[in-house]
């Protein structure tokens, strides 16, 4: 039998009973939209993730320190320090600049207007180059300014807006608790990076904010502690001689040794290929669970397929006696069944990616349609309906005739 006529008759097989095919492929349907939804989702969450890594900026060393408590009446020891950040910057070859970064939160005032809880970010000279932010207007401060503990301060373009209007905020004051600063620079506008709001700060010099903002009874022994030193590197530089630099600057100027060392030194790939792994587990786990919706469907394609095989025996019996082949009944049947899984893959598919894009418009959650997972999910359409089709074909080509004919 030609294979366009086989498709016709399975073609008309299906419309005969409509509501029971479209019945029948809802678990198709259902699962191949919940493989692309699931896998869309998982995607969508890793972008976002990536996106904050990234988003610290480029060509990054992590070096983070590993702060000790001593015993009661002694002092804390390890970790990092502020002076251990400019002696990478003095020391390491192949560093373009060094950024480290204090946070505080504070009443910000400007006339008449009173922000409560803004925050307040003391920083170094390399942060604008290392978050990729650029002055708007005015400029940022320089190192003599950081070394002097200058009174200065560089406002985001959202607390600029709410502090001074309209009006020119350069050259002007704002009061940070009970600090006067003097606003010498305004960030063009980059606005929100994951869960960061980079305009609604109020940057000023990191040795200001240990001074004011920041109080810690050890430093006149150990110097002003700081948890994270960010180090960009030169683009054409080898990281891992960097880093080995990093290492044993650091283990010299604390008295240890690496395998002791009281810091860890990671990188952005570090911190995404752990990213990484872990979404990729996740995301397998999602599909495997949304490939059972599949299977259902799959058994229920089956179901109907031996329901019909039951109905149509006399017709199969009449073929036969026409000179119809055990191959042709096992072909019409099995036609029927992939035709099945085939349209409910393709509806799924339009309502798998529908569906992701609406759940990421109306959720908090991100949702990326991976290609990849459409082509996985109708793939495992077609392979279940060809799986579970197969039995109710085989039974139907394997029919005595007859027994058919005399089926009432």
């Amino acid at each position: 039998m030609k294979p366009r006529e086989v498709i016709r008759i399975a073609w008309d097989a299906i419309t005969k009973n409509a509501v029971r095919s479209i019945l029948t492929m809802l678990g198709i349907i259902i699962g191949v939209a919940a493989v692309i939804i699931m896998i869309a989702i998982s995607a969508g969450t890793e972008a976002t993730i990536t996106e904050q890594i990234t988003s610290l900026g480029s060509n990054l060393i992590f070096v983070q320190g590993a702060f000790t408590r001593g015993g009661p009446g002694q002092v804390p020891s390890g970790g990092l320090v502020f002076d251990d950040a400019a002696a990478i910057e003095e020391n390491v070859s192949g560093v373009t600049s060094v950024v480290v970064e204090q946070f505080s939160s504070e009443t910000v005032k400007a006339g008449d207007v009173t922000l409560e809880g803004v925050e307040l970010l003391g920083t170094t000279t390399g942060f604008p180059s290392v978050r990729d932010m650029d002055i708007a207007d005015g400029r940022y401060f320089n190192e003599q300014e950081i070394e002097r503990k200058s009174k200065v301060a560089v406002l985001g373009s959202s607390v600029a807006a709410e502090l001074f209007g309209e009006s020119d905020p350069i050259g002007q004051y704002i009061t940070v608790g009970t600090t006067k600063l003097a606003v010498i620079g305004l960030f063009e506008e980059r606005g929100l990076v994951g869960n960061t709001d980079f305009d609604s700060r109020v940057y000023i010099p990191i040795t200001v904010v240990f001074q004011k903002f920041t109080f810690n009874q050890f430093a006149r022994f150990m110097g002003d502690s700081i948890r994270l030193v960010y180090v960009e590197v030169d683009p054409d530089a080898n990281l891992d001689s960097i880093i080995t630099q990093i290492q044993l600057l650091l283990v010299k100027r604390h008295d240890v040794t690496l395998d002791t060392a009281d810091f860890s030194i990671t990188t952005q790939q570090d911190i995404i290929s752990t990213q990484e792994s872990t979404t990729s587990a996740f995301r397998s786990l999602l599909a495997w669970v949304a490939g059972v919706s599949l299977i259902v469907g799959g058994i229920g394609i089956m179901n109907i397929m031996l329901v019909s095989v039951t109905e149509r025996t006399r017709e199969i019996g009449i073929r036969q006696s026409v000179g119809a082949t055990p191959d042709d009944i096992r072909m019409q049947f099995l036609t029927e069944a992939l035709l099945l899984s085939i349209f409910g893959g393709l509806i799924g598919m339009l309502v798998g990616i529908g569906g992701a894009y609406i759940f990421g418009a109306v959720s908090d959650m991100r949702t990326v349609v991976v290609p990849s997972s459409i082509l996985l999910a109708f793939g495992s359409a077609a392979t279940v309906g060809a799986f579970f089709g197969y039995y109710p074909a085989n039974k139907a080509a394997q029919l005595d005739p007859i027994e058919a004919l005399r089926y009432e």
